[in-house]
């Protein structure tokens, strides 16, 4: 409820003007008070006396995190040690008063991308800024903490007043501060963050450590919901991240095991019908719950950091599927992988691309480097620039993902050196039924085609969109409409009555001209 922030506002406010140091400034009043009231013998004990009552009961400085502990950064943020102890202190203290306190765990949406489009100096500037804007919404015997590079804290001190709708109003009062503006040098970038709380009253145990991973808890749950999004831990929070944590462990197994491997989808070409090359999809074959796709899996491998170990899997299994048709006289042009931020990242990533190629025989334009048209707005400096760069002097082709959904210029896509550029599906869906979903197809494919770059159709999933594709120039088509993904123990039947459908499939002629 908004009341019970403005009336503990008022109420901190009047409690720091009586137990704070400027109280001394009453003192000559007291004096000459005394010394009407009593004489000289007052004044003595009234000037001598009143000091001493202050500095004997300890009232300044009587929070143990506010004067000079060096726990204390200069923003205001207490240590995570400090935090920890200090939700100890109102734990107790709401189950002794019979009172609620909450735990709000916070983090910037996108903090990645910030770092990666601005640098880590011009992040951190944002995260003081968003620091300081906590800071003036919270009251002073609240408790606030950077727990990581992105995560933030707040414990709320125990009041009757607090309960579910005063936890959502106060996240609401947090998103909006930092969804103003925050400067960088000089202009304006716009910013949100998510949130997750969990009321002291939730909780089955009161540690403070179980009461801060609740609110995590919560937050992990509003970040998988999309940006600017709150949530309240609640008994199925719980149920679900215990279930994920399972699933976390199962994962990382699952990589050593060979659980985790790479589903073929084909590719082919629009001029000939033929297979011109494959894209390498994770699957998990979890034993028990079936076959997971990435949605499931990718947040456990980030939040582990393990998503080169994951893109090493992928592309052992991908090579190893390559050589396995070459012996069999299948000879599949290209195999598309796709490469993360972190592998990205890894200065070493050339050095070992190539030991891996060499293990399996491979030559560098046999892999098509697929990487998100987000990564083509980084700076131009930085070491994933320098290693898309390397793969494409390599000879690798490098294939620009989910083309139209970024900010990708035509001065990047030359600087990375693209061979080829996907055209994203939400484009392509529907597109023999919409005229303005044609014209998008064709602008993008006439630029393509100034710019001697390959194109390919992702999402194609009925014969009229393959049709549409071919006619309006583009490439090569993949989707549904091709072949669904399929373990590469399928691929060998699939490519057979691929090659004997195509014996007796008529050319669909190009757009010319």
């Amino acid at each position: 409820m908004r009341k019970f922030f403005s009336v503990d506002r008022l109420l901190d406010t009047l409690r720091m003007v009586l137990t704070g140091p400027q109280v001394l400034a009453f003192v000559p009043a007291a004096c000459l008070a005394a010394f009407w009231l009593g004489g000289e013998s007052a004044l003595v004990t009234t000037a001598l006396g009143l000091p001493l009552v202050f500095a004997a009961t300890g009232i300044w400085g009587s929070r143990s995190y506010t004067a000079s502990s060096s726990g204390i950064r200069p923003s205001g943020a207490v240590t995570y040690d400090i935090f920890q102890s200090e939700m100890r202190v109102l734990s107790e203290t709401a189950t002794n008063n019979g009172e609620n306190a909450a735990c709000i765990a916070m983090a910037l949406d996108d903090y990645a991308d910030l770092q990666d489009l601005h640098g880590q100096a011009a992040a951190n500037h944002i995260k003081q800024q968003f620091s300081d804007r906590i800071l003036s919404i919270i009251r002073s015997h609240d408790i606030f903490s950077q727990i990581d590079q992105n995560r933030f804290l707040i414990g709320l001190h125990p009041s009757p007043h607090l309960d579910l709708e005063a936890c959502i109003q106060m996240s609401g009062r947090i998103q909006s501060a930092v969804e103003e503006p925050l400067l960088l040098n000089g202009a304006g970038v716009y910013q949100s963050c998510s949130i997750g709380f969990c009321l002291h009253s939730d909780l089955r145990q009161t540690e403070a450590e179980e009461w801060i991973g609740a609110a995590t808890a919560a937050l992990a749950e509003a970040q998988r919901s999309g940006p600017s999004t709150i949530r309240a831990y609640s008994t199925a929070t719980r149920r679900r991240s215990l279930v994920r944590a399972n699933l976390r462990k199962e994962f990382e197994a699952a990589l050593d095991s060979g659980d985790i491997r790479p589903w073929f989808q084909p590719q082919e070409s629009t001029d000939t019908g033929k297979i011109t090359g494959f894209e390498a999809l994770a699957r998990w074959e979890h034993p028990i719950k079936g076959v997971l796709g990435p949605q499931v899996f990718l947040p456990f491998a980030e939040q582990a950091e393990l998503m080169e170990r994951l893109g090493q899997v992928m592309r052992h299994h991908a090579f190893e599927a390559m050589r396995a048709w070459d012996r069999a006289a299948l000879f599949i042009p290209r195999i598309g992988i796709n490469f993360s931020s972190d592998e990205l990242r890894n200065p070493g990533l050339i050095d070992r691309l190539k030991w891996e190629l060499d293990q399996f025989e491979l030559t560098p334009d046999r892999l098509a480097v697929e990487i998100l048209e987000t990564v083509f707005s980084r700076r131009p400096d930085d070491v994933i620039t320098r290693n898309v760069t390397g793969m494409a002097a390599l000879g690798c082709c490098i294939d620009l993902d989910d083309f139209g959904t970024g900010h990708a210029s035509i001065a990047s896509i030359k600087r990375f050196d693209v061979s080829r550029i996907k055209i994203d599906r939400t484009f392509v869906a529907k597109s023999d039924q919409d005229p303005s979903q044609q014209q998008l197809v064709s602008a993008i494919l006439t630029m393509a085609e100034r710019l001697n770059l390959e194109t390919l159709a992702e999402g194609v999933e009925t014969p009229g969109e393959h049709a549409l594709m071919a006619q309006l120039g583009s490439d090569h088509v993949q989707g549904f409409g091709i072949a669904k993904p399929m373990p590469f123990e399928q691929t060998l039947d699939w490519i057979a009555a691929h090659q004997a459908k195509l014996r007796g499939t008529p050319k669909i002629s190009r757009k010319m001209g």
